[in-house]
């Protein structure tokens, strides 16, 4: 969060690296919103879920006719979120040539409409994410080398879970109190079994995993606590695999 006030004041792009779930979206939202562009948009992409035919349409918007079932001009996310920030996630899945246009709006903050000769400029300020090794995916020819140097001026590493497990209680009881308010529910807290094994568990799908598991937790608990009982299979099963391991070393 000190490095986030640093960048806050700043315009260059942040690459987020990190796993699933690890709240690369969070910090790009605080990000935003400790900003001067915070009284304007944050818009996130998650670039995996576009048609790569549809990619450059929704960044860059299309003018009317531009292709097939273009019946209307369309106003684009870098245009929507001038003087704001867009967030695109999973960056490294882009194409080729939505590529080239990210490029150029990075170097001169200036794109054109798919199907338009006229350019327009825009004030945004990019934050990318990825769980890919964008290095690789330089070496492999898969994504441009300029765009990943124009991306990577500074890169935050976002932790997994399972390297931060001192976190998980806090987590814990932040989600609590938070679906408490948002379900009507009142479970107090967990007890001593329950957080031991949240702990314990690896998290493969880091905050977020957590995230529902509390939320899963606190439909199915019949008392005040939450319980080893109110866990899901998977986690109790990894609590098992590892008294196994230990049982088999002694």
């Amino acid at each position: 969060y000190a490095t986030l006030d640093r960048l806050a004041t700043t315009v260059i792009p942040v690459l987020l690296l990190g796993e699933t779930g690890t709240g690369k979206e969070v910090v790009a939202r605080t990000l935003h919103e400790r900003s001067p562009r915070s009284g304007r948009p944050l818009i996130c992409v998650n670039c995996a879920a576009i048609p790569d035919q549809l990619i450059e349409s929704t960044l860059f918007g299309h003018e009317r006719g531009a292709f097939t079932g273009a019946d209307r001009k369309a106003t684009g996310v870098f245009e929507s979120a001038n003087g704001g920030t867009v967030m695109l996630d999973e960056v490294g899945e882009l194409p080729a040539q939505a590529q080239a246009a990210l490029l150029r709006v990075l170097e001169t903050r200036r794109f054109s409409r798919v199907g338009a000769n006229k350019e327009i400029e825009v004030d945004v300020r990019v934050v990318a994410a990825t769980v890919r090794d964008l290095e690789k995916r330089v070496a492999e020819d898969a994504f441009r080398e300029d765009l990943f140097y124009r991306l990577n001026v500074l890169t935050i590493q976002m932790p997994s879970l399972r390297d931060r497990r001192v976190d998980v209680p806090l987590l814990a009881e932040h989600f609590l109190e938070q679906f408490n308010e948002r379900l009507g529910t009142h479970i107090r807290g967990f007890d001593a079994a329950a957080m031991k094994m949240l702990v314990q568990y690896g998290w493969p799908g880091n905050v977020r995993e957590l995230e529902n598991t509390i939320e899963r937790a606190i439909v199915l608990a019949d008392g005040e606590e939450i319980t080893v009982d109110d866990l899901s299979p998977k986690i109790r099963a990894s609590q098992d695999k590892i008294r196994s391991t230990l049982a088999g070393g002694e």
